[in-house]
């Protein structure tokens, strides 16, 4: 293998041509998990154009809510083509070497969009805490403007630490192994092949998981606390079960998508006690499954949501048989 050599401080940092994935090694009939993603990656790519081409098109739904809603489905839309064709030319088609650059790039773009989930979750759970703790005030504070400056402000951060996080890994000399044992170019398994110093890679993944991730979580904890402390302080029993109804699938995506990353990064990261077979399945199923359920679970029983698919369905059918008939 040809290294490639850069100087950097007077030192060489030596970049392989590029690295090898070697997650799943010890599952049996593996494929059929793959063949699994085909149809999750499939379901999300429908469902999520679906969403956003419902909202998009229908003028009465240009909300702040909806624009968090579309903000979720393209971040969904994004994760999950990131990873999961990837993981097929991988582990199905058994092509397993990935450049170096594109290494570093398919890092960045897992990074930038898991953490956006993270912070889209929190996005809509501010919508909910506004709606419910200031009902009178509601549309004055929760704005189309404001909701697009937050979104924007979230994206552009998120781009901005990730790629701060993603470019000192180039400060890494690779003069050994270059098998990384997970499902795509992860971060923490690379910067752990490294033969010089991580210490500031172990301490960059160390604080930004709890930036992008802890941070978004307890934001949303907080943000449920004032709302079930608005809700019990409503006279009537019908306003507190329609005001905690439009949370129940947020908690859903919620629980869906923090649950299990938490125990992962948690246990596995921190205290090394997760088996590394068990973390890649876990993690790949925990990166790969909210995607496809959320634009199903939230956006889709949203009532404004699914009565203009339906209609837009329906409009399709008659004009193709008309069509026909024609």
């Amino acid at each position: 293998m040809i290294l490639q050599r850069t100087v950097l401080n007077s030192s060489a940092i030596i970049h392989p041509p590029g690295f090898y994935i070697i997650g799943f090694e010890t599952f049996p009939f593996i494929s059929v998990y793959f063949i699994f993603l085909v149809f999750v990656y499939g379901v999300t790519v429908l469902f999520n154009i679906l969403v956003i081409y419902v909202i998009a098109s229908t003028r009465r739904l240009h909300t702040p809510k909806f624009l968090a809603v579309v903000n979720l489905a393209v971040i969904d839309l994004f994760l999950n083509t990131c990873t999961i064709p990837s993981m097929i030319k991988i582990f199905l088609i058994k092509n397993n070497f990935i450049p170096f650059n594109l290494c570093l790039l398919q890092m960045y773009v897992y990074y930038v969009f898991v953490s956006l989930e993270s912070f889209a979750l929190a996005i809509l759970a501010y919508d909910r805490l506004i709606a419910i703790c200031f009902p009178l005030r509601h549309n004055s504070i929760n704005t189309v403007r404001s909701m697009c400056c937050i979104v924007s402000v979230s994206w552009i951060s998120n781009m901005g630490i990730t790629a701060f996080a993603t470019g000192i890994m180039t400060r890494l000399s690779f003069c050994r192994s270059v098998r990384v044992f997970s499902y795509f170019c992860d971060y923490a398994p690379v910067f752990r092949l490294a033969c010089n110093d991580n210490t500031m890679q172990w301490f960059a993944a160390s604080f930004l998981s709890i930036l992008l991730l802890f941070v978004p979580f307890t934001f949303i904890l907080l943000s449920y606390v004032s709302i079930l402390m608005t809700v019990f302080r409503m006279k009537s029993v019908d306003s507190r079960v329609k005001a905690l109804a439009t949370c129940a699938e947020h908690l859903i995506l919620v629980a869906i998508f923090y649950i299990p990353l938490t125990v992962i990064f948690t246990i596995g990261f921190f205290l090394g006690v997760v088996n590394p077979d068990q973390r890649v399945l876990s993690l790949s199923l925990a990166s790969c499954i909210p995607p496809c359920i959320n634009p199903i679970v939230y956006s889709l029983k949203t009532k404004d949501i699914k009565t203009r698919a339906l209609t837009l369905f329906r409009t399709k059918v008659k004009t193709k048989l008309t069509k026909v008939n024609a």
